[in-house]
């Protein structure tokens, strides 16, 4: 079975060679086998995981999403916008803490250059109407 999550800017798993995956939706948490039927459903904010023929577990959390089987069993897409992949369950609670802390930071970043780029259009604005007609475009 072939499993890949996407994101709008990145593949951050693609993988041959899996035996299992679990997620979970709105009705619970279910499992995909090789010969599922084909399904498609919205995924909850969730830990995907999934077993390697090697036996090995990995995970990779997602916040919603659409989870499309295919191909009879053999090919499971998840599309989602957020998705922090790990080894395991321990490093994964680390790496999506790490991950939303980043995400904040970049909002608060976003947030100032915002308020600066309305200032600037603010002092250009209030510079064109000055009621002594300097800075008025004519």
């Amino acid at each position: 079975m072939k499993l890949r999550i996407i994101t709008p800017l990145s593949v951050p798993v693609e993988e041959v060679g899996i035996v299992s995956v679990r997620a979970e939706d709105e009705s619970g948490g279910f499992g995909i086998l090789q010969g599922a039927a084909d399904l498609l459903t919205s995924l909850v904010p969730t830990v995907v995981s999934w077993k390697r023929q090697d036996g090995t577990q990995h995970y990779c959390a997602v916040r919603h999403g659409e989870l499309t089987v295919s191909n009879r069993g053999d090919k499971v897409d998840i599309a989602t916008r957020e998705a922090v992949p790990g080894a395991d369950l321990a490093t994964l609670g680390t790496l999506v803490q790490e991950h939303f802390r980043e995400k904040e930071d970049l909002g608060k970043n976003a947030n100032v250059a915002s308020v600066g780029l309305q200032l600037a259009a603010i002092r250009l604005i209030a510079g064109r109407l000055r009621p002594d007609g300097h800075g008025m475009v004519q």
